[in-house]
């Protein structure tokens, strides 16, 4: 293996590590799709502001996530950022009200109401997540678009990638990958109660509330999950041959989770582990930390899950046009020169991961609770 492709495949898994982390994260989506139920204004705050102290992460983990996708991949930031732009659109907006909610919800002259910033936070938790899994059901269930790199060359019009029409709605109109983004929102909703349950000190009918919540939303997600996961594995993916060419095979992903067993071993032990975190709150009063046991268990899905799309000659944006425009890691990467820079920018990576753990531990060292609600003037 020359030293480019171990740059790619080395990017490829920084990249799969930062789209697991930000499925975690978006179990502030999760409790704000909440936040409309039926329950009392101060739960409703206590709920908006341990949400608060992690939303800035899950935006940040969004932007970083889309840099290094651009910095590693240009191809296809150009290609999906710039064709589908519907439904980037879409996520950037329901992120933008996301922003402005947590900003002017509690303000002093706020002309609109807090009931007002609610909605646009349940607008976002819904919206968000939803087509954020569209987006990553793209990855496995194919895209309409084709590239032509040589119309770089075309003064009067240089588009390397042309898209679909609808740019990105028909990904939005597929129901598979609406499958797989309903399972995230219900993932994300279900990782909301498990971090309300340690982040919030309330009464015993808060908590028994949020571990019927992980309960119901917890099953549901299964249900969904397993839908996803029988889509994918009887799904059809673009391999890759030594020469370059590309054509569909009947169920590659199945066949890539067999070629790597590693990776379904973990994706398996991942699963145990998120059910474990789900079950265990759900069934004991006195367990709260089932947020992590689900936690880690969800980013080792995903990353297993991007393995599978990106690893073993497999095309990990597939094209429904033109099965050789399909990108892959090896023909969409940056040249051999930016890959080496910024590998050695990413050994900040763990401090900056363990500056994160610092920060969350020292936010979160004592629950919320009414009367720090009352008498505090910091709040959202």
């Amino acid at each position: 293996m020359t030293l480019i492709e171990c740059l790619q495949d080395y990017w490829w898994l920084l990249v799969s590590v930062l789209g697991a982390a930000l499925v975690f994260l978006l179990f502030v989506q999760g409790g704000q799709s909440m936040l409309l139920q039926s329950m009392s204004a101060v739960e409703r705050t206590m709920m908006v502001n341990a949400l608060g102290r992690k939303w800035e992460l899950t935006f940040t983990t969004l932007v970083v996530f889309g840099g290094a996708f651009f910095a590693s991949f240009p191809l296809f930031y150009s290609t999906s950022f710039g064709g589908a732009y519907w439904l980037w659109m879409l996520i950037l907006f329901s992120f933008i009200i996301q922003a402005v909610s947590y900003e002017f919800r509690s303000k002093p002259g706020n002309l609109f109401g807090t009931r007002t910033y609610d909605v646009f936070l349940f607008i976002n938790g819904c919206v968000g997540c939803v087509l954020l899994g569209v987006a990553v059901g793209m990855f496995f269930f194919g895209s309409e678009f084709t590239v032509t790199k040589t119309n770089i060359l075309d003064g009067a019009a240089p588009v390397i990638s042309c898209w679909a029409p609808s740019h990105g709605l028909e990904a939005i109109a597929d129901w598979r990958n609406l499958v797989l983004g309903f399972a995230i929102l219900f993932l994300a909703r279900t990782q909301a109660s498990l971090y309300f349950l340690g982040a919030i000190g309330q009464d015993d009918d808060f908590h028994r509330h949020q571990r019927r919540s992980v309960l119901i939303n917890g099953g549901i997600f299964v249900v969904l999950f397993l839908l996803s996961l029988f889509l994918l594995l009887t799904a059809d993916g673009v391999q890759t041959s030594a020469d370059g060419s590309m054509r569909w095979v009947s169920h590659k992903y199945l066949w890539n989770f067999l070629d790597m067993w590693p990776v379904a071993v973990l994706f398996l032990l991942g699963v145990v582990s998120v059910v474990a975190g789900i079950l265990g709150s759900a069934l004991c009063s006195h367990f709260r930390g089932g947020i992590w046991y689900s936690g880690i268990g969800t980013v080792v899905v995903v990353v297993c899950l991007f393995c599978v799309a990106g690893f073993n000659d497999t095309a990990y944006y597939p094209s429904l046009l033109d099965v050789s425009s399909s990108l892959t890691i090896r023909n969409s990467s940056s040249s051999l020169f930016t890959l080496e820079v910024m590998s050695w920018v990413s050994v900040i990576t763990p401090f900056v991961i363990a500056y994160i753990a610092y920060v969350w531990k020292k936010m979160d060292h004592k629950p919320i609770t009414p009367q720090e609600m009352e008498n505090t003037t910091h709040k959202y």
